[in-house]
């Protein structure tokens, strides 16, 4: 592609910085050239490294692994890793992810929400018994380790909760992030915690019943997870059990 032919990109972008003072949140526009095969995340360093060195933004693996790199873009949580530019329109707009603590402009601190959430829901192989070393794990029919792996694909970038109606309402709901982690330990025969020990982390309105239904976690997650089929999966359970 020519220099002459490389379209212009007008890439807004919601600026705030809530540690001055002074600062007041407001939108910043940026011209950048697009480039073949560009992404939004290779969009945000041409502009911190020729146009504005105080843009902030995260990125970690630029693979779309590590999720560090979730902001709303144009209206919709998504990765910037995973955007490439060709797919949208000559004008862009970007924003940092609601419900999670603000550190500045595109940059969240999604990392104590999902501290305090993995803590809430003990989100790790409940063994009742002492741990032998020295023999190894039964063995897991393979259906079932393809299962458990499909949901341990989340990687936690926060989209599903930026896109949740129920969250925006009700803070305290563990969102589809959540319940995703709960049927994960749910499936795990490792895990020797009983029915009722589940569902009683999420039984409730803050967990399986609060969830509106509403389809926005599993639109917009990056890795295509079973958000909402294995939210209905809780519930039945809990029906089957007699939770109430």
């Amino acid at each position: 592609m020519g220099e002459e032919q490389k379209r212009m990109l007008e890439i807004s972008i919601l600026r705030y910085d809530p540690h001055i003072k002074e600062c007041k949140p407001h939108i910043e526009t940026y011209e950048v050239a697009e480039s073949p095969g560009m992404t939004l995340y290779i969009a945000l360093n041409e502009i911190r490294k020729h146009q504005d060195a105080s843009l902030k933004f995260d990125f970690v693996c630029r693979a779309g692994i590590c999720g560090s790199c979730a902001m709303v873009i144009n209206g919709r949580p998504g990765l910037a890793c995973r955007t490439l530019t060709s797919k949208m329109g000559p004008q862009i707009s970007l924003a940092p992810l609601p419900v999670f603590e603000l550190i500045g402009d595109l940059s969240v601190n999604s990392g104590n929400w999902m501290r305090g959430l993995n803590e809430r829901l003990e989100t790790w192989i409940h063994d009742k018994e002492e741990k032998d070393f020295t023999r190894l794990e039964e063995r897991m029919e393979p259906e079932l380790a393809e299962e458990i792996y499909e949901l341990d694909r989340c990687i936690e970038c926060g989209c599903c909760v930026a896109g949740c109606g129920t969250i925006q309402m009700r803070e305290d709901f563990v969102g589809a992030v959540g319940l995703n982690k709960i049927a994960r330990y749910r499936l795990d025969p490792r895990d020797k915690r009983s029915d009722a020990e589940y569902y009683e982390l999420v039984g409730d309105e803050d967990g399986v019943f609060g969830c509106m239904t509403l389809l926005g976690c599993e639109d917009v997650c990056p890795k295509s997870l079973p958000l909402q089929s294995k939210i209905a999966y809780l519930r039945r359970k809990m029906a089957e059990i007699g939770w109430s």
